[in-house]
C-alpha cells in the first residue's frame, strides 16, 4: 500500500499497508526533503512548503520562540522535528512548545511525549489534514493547546482541550488582534506580525 499524499505533486513511497506504519518504518524512510508523518498507522507525506509558509514559521519563532527562550519558559522547536505522542509515530508540526517542567520528554533526538502547544500553518493541500486529521489526533493525544494559522484568511484559530480527546470550538483571531496562550504567560502574539513584510505572500 502506498502513502496517502497530501501534496498533489508528491511522489508515492512503497511500504507497509496503510494502518500498519510504525516509528521503525518512519526511521527507515529516505531523507529526501519530503515531510513524512504517521497518524494511527497511516503514512502521510507533504513536499517542501512555500516561502510564505516558511516565512510565517520563522515569524512564529521570532515572536513566540525568542520571548520563550529569553524568559526561560521552556523550549521551542520548528519543523522538521520528530514528535512522538499517542497515535502519532511521529508527526512533524510547524511549531512545538514544551514547558520547562516537561523538558524530560525531549530526549534521544526526538520529543517523546505530549507538548504544551502545537501550531500548524495551513498549505493549500493540507487544509483537511491539519483541520481534521491532525486536530483529532492531537486532541486524542491530549495536547492542551492547538493553533492553526491560515495564510489565506490571515487568521489564527486557537483550540483548547475541553475534555479527554476533545477540543472546544476554536477562537479565531484576525490581523487586527493579538492572541495569548495559556502555557505562555506574559507572551502575546500580534496576528499581523505573522504576515507583515513577506516578499512573496502567496500561500
Amino acid at each position: 500500500m502506498r502513502t496517502l499524499v497530501i501534496s498533489t505533486d508528491a511522489p508515492t513511497v512503497p511500504g507497509p499497508p496503510q494502518g500498519h506504519w510504525t516509528y521503525a518504518d518512519w526511521e527507515a524512510l529516505p531523507d529526501d526533503g519530503n515531510i513524512y508523518e504517521i497518524i494511527d498507522g497511516v503514512l502521510y507525506m507533504t513536499t517542501a512548503p512555500s516561502s510564505f509558509h516558511q516565512w510565517i514559521r520563522q515569524r512564529l519563532y521570532r515572536y513566540l520562540g525568542i520571548p520563550v527562550e529569553d524568559q526561560r519558559l521552556g523550549f521551542v522547536f520548528t519543523a522538521p522535528i520528530g514528535l512522538l505522542i499517542p497515535g502519532c509515530d511521529p508527526v512533524q508540526p510547524d511549531f512545538v512548545f514544551v514547558r520547562q517542567a516537561n523538558a524530560g520528554i525531549i530526549r534521544e533526538r526526538r520529543i517523546r511525549g505530549v507538548p504544551d502547544l502545537i501550531i500548524e500553518i495551513l498549505s493549500p493541500n493540507s487544509v483537511v489534514y491539519d483541520t481534521q486529521v491532525k486536530l483529532g489526533a492531537y486532541a486524542r493525544a491530549g495536547v492542551p493547546e492547538y493553533a492553526i494559522v491560515d495564510p489565506r484568511a490571515r487568521t489564527l484559530d486557537h483550540y483548547r482541550l475541553q475534555s479527554p480527546g476533545r477540543y472546544d470550538g476554536p477562537r479565531s483571531f484576525g490581523e487586527t488582534e493579538c492572541v495569548s496562550f495559556d502555557c505562555l504567560p506574559g507572551v502575546t502574539l500580534s496576528i499581523a506580525d505573522l504576515f507583515a513584510g513577506a516578499p512573496d505572500p502567496t500561500p
